[in-house]
């Protein structure tokens, strides 16, 4: 059976999901963003079969997210480089990373983002890139952007300018 297509949904989301795929293309990822490149690495890595590792660095490389170049004509093998979209999406990683840690770790966490001098764990905070104030209910909300079809601005909209984590009230 064939996944649905994301790609021309209006949802910024659903775009960037359907360019990672599954599980496996965020672990891929964030492997090649630990410096592994080579196809040997990322298998030994995850212990994922050849064929669907084939298959998810094929499907990185034609989204943008990875380049293929090789490194060797002998027999011949590529490396698999972070390309800037692909690196662009590190901050993903890390708050994905503080958010199973805060959640799914009952036993404490296995990896920690630190502080490469004083060596203390830190907690990634999504910030306004030009105020640099936290993102943070209630002082920031969605709203339809110039792009935005008729469907979405009116979902948009019936919601009202709430903050994206507070539910809708019961009626």
């Amino acid at each position: 059976m064939q996944r649905k297509r994301l790609a021309d949904m209006p949802c910024p989301i659903a775009r960037g999901l359907d360019r990672i795929g599954e599980w496996w293309s965020l672990l891929i990822l964030r492997d090649a963003l630990l410096g592994l490149s080579h196809f040997d690495e990322f298998q030994r890595s995850l212990g994922i079969a050849p064929n669907i590792l084939a298959r998810r660095l094929r499907a990185l490389v034609a989204a943008g997210l990875l380049e293929k170049r090789r490194y060797s004509a002998r027999p011949v093998r590529y490396a698999y480089i972070p390309t800037a979209c692909g690196r662009d999406l590190r901050p993903v990683l890390l708050t994905l990373l503080a958010w199973g840690n805060a959640h799914f770790a009952p036993e404490g966490a296995s990896i920690e983002l630190v502080d490469t001098v004083s060596g203390a764990p830190v907690t990634p905070l999504l910030v306004d890139a030009v105020t640099r104030a936290p993102i943070t209910a209630p002082a920031y909300a969605l709203a339809a952007g110039p792009a935005a079809d008729a469907a979405t601005r009116a979902h948009l909209t019936a919601r009202g300018a709430r903050p994206f984590d507070e539910p809708p009230q019961p009626t």
